[in-house]
């Protein structure tokens, strides 16, 4: 297991919490809430390692679609970054509603 921490300045806010995906063989679990502060705060525990650079790459692109400030826990079981970046699009979706 791996743990990857990253944090994010963004200019909005997230509305609600919100929870997508399930972790599973080859899926992913998303919780994301309202950041306590004005910046976007991201762990993942993942079962498989050496993939920071790859993280780091979809939660760049998704953060340049949706700059909100939210904490989000991503528990991972080797998810693809297409399924990542599904499931983040998902829970942001979900946390508008």
């Amino acid at each position: 297991m791996e743990t990857l921490n990253f944090d994010y300045p963004v200019s909005g806010k997230v509305p609600h919490r919100a929870q997508v995906g399930v972790v599973g063989s080859g899926d992913l679990e998303i919780l994301l809430e309202p950041s306590p502060d004005p910046q976007a705060h991201v762990r993942i525990r993942t079962s498989v390692e050496g993939f920071g650079t790859t993280w780091k790459a979809v939660l760049d692109q998704f953060f340049a679609r949706y700059p909100a400030a939210a904490a989000i826990e991503i528990n991972d079981f080797g998810a693809t970054p297409g399924t990542v970046a599904l499931r983040l699009g998902q829970a942001a979706e979900v946390s508008k509603s």
